[in-house]
C-alpha cells in the first residue's frame, strides 16, 4: 500500500495539510494536486485558512502550494496560519476578518488558472492572476482584469453598469458581455480599434463592444 505523503485535515473554516518531510518538493506538489482534485467537490467555492504540519516550507514553497490548490479545486485560500494557531475558533475569527476586509474594498484578486467548467462570480471588480481557459466563466458586477490569457467567457458590469470594462494581457475570449452588450467570437471579430496585438481593453460604446490596445491615454480615460 502506497504511503500517503499528503493528508488533509479540515474544519468549517480551515485546512491543515500534513506533509511528508522526506520526498522531493516537486513530487509533493504533484501529490497535493492529486489530493485536491479528488476532493474538489467537497471544497466547492469555499474560502478557508491554511496551515502546514509535518514539514517546514519557505514562503516561496507556500505560495507554490497555494497555487496548486487553487488550480485543482474551487477553493480560495484567504490566509496562512502558524501550526500553533489552529483552533477552529481562531480560524473562524481570521477567516471572517479577511472576508470583511475583502468586502470593504473596491475589488478582489484571484490567483490561479480558471479551467473549463469553473465559474467565478464577484460582487466587485476582480483581477485574475492567471489564465481563463475556454469553457471557464467570470461574472463580475464591476470590471474584470486578466493578467494572463482570456480565452473563456466574461461578463462585466453584470448589474447593468455600461461603464465597466474588461482588460487582458492576451484577449481571445469566446464571449464578452458588458452590461447588456454581447460580443461572441463565433459571430465574427469584435470591433477592434488599432493594433490588436498586446494587452487589450474592451468597453461599450453606443451599445456595441469595442476593443483597443491599452495605452497611457486609454488608462487615463478609464472611469473606475
Amino acid at each position: 500500500m502506497k504511503q500517503q505523503t499528503v493528508v488533509i485535515k479540515s474544519n468549517k473554516y480551515g485546512i491543515t495539510l500534513l506533509l511528508d518531510r522526506n520526498i522531493p518538493f516537486c513530487d509533493l506538489l504533484k501529490d497535493i494536486a492529486e489530493k485536491f482534485r479528488a476532493s474538489s467537490d467537497f471544497f466547492q467555492n469555499a474560502q478557508m485558512a491554511l496551515a502546514f504540519d509535518g514539514r517546514r516550507l519557505s514562503r516561496e514553497e507556500q505560495l507554490e502550494v497555494i497555487q496548486v490548490i487553487q488550480e485543482n479545486a474551487s477553493l480560495e485560500i484567504l490566509c496562512v496560519l502558524e501550526q500553533d494557531a489552529l483552533k477552529e475558533s481562531f480560524m473562524k475569527q481570521v477567516v471572517e476578518e479577511r472576508q470583511h476586509e475583502r468586502n470593504s474594498n473596491n475589488g478582489r484578486f484571484y490567483k490561479g488558472t480558471l479551467r473549463s467548467g469553473q465559474v467565478l462570480e464577484s460582487e466587485t471588480s476582480i483581477i485574475i492572476l492567471g489564465d481563463v481557459n475556454p469553457g471557464a466563466t467570470i461574472v463580475s458586477k464591476g470590471n474584470v482584469v486578466v493578467l494572463g490569457a482570456l480565452k473563456g467567457t466574461v461578463h462585466a458590469g453584470a448589474a447593468g453598469n455600461e461603464d465597466s470594462f474588461v482588460a487582458a494581457l492576451n484577449m481571445i475570449p469566446m464571449q464578452i458581455r458588458i452590461a447588456d452588450a454581447i460580443a461572441r467570437s463565433a459571430d465574427g471579430p469584435i470591433h477592434i480599434k488599432g493594433n490588436e496585438k498586446g494587452p487589450m481593453i474592451a468597453y461599450v460604446e453606443d451599445g456595441n463592444i469595442y476593443m483597443e490596445p491599452i495605452t497611457k491615454e486609454v488608462i487615463n480615460d478609464i472611469r473606475i
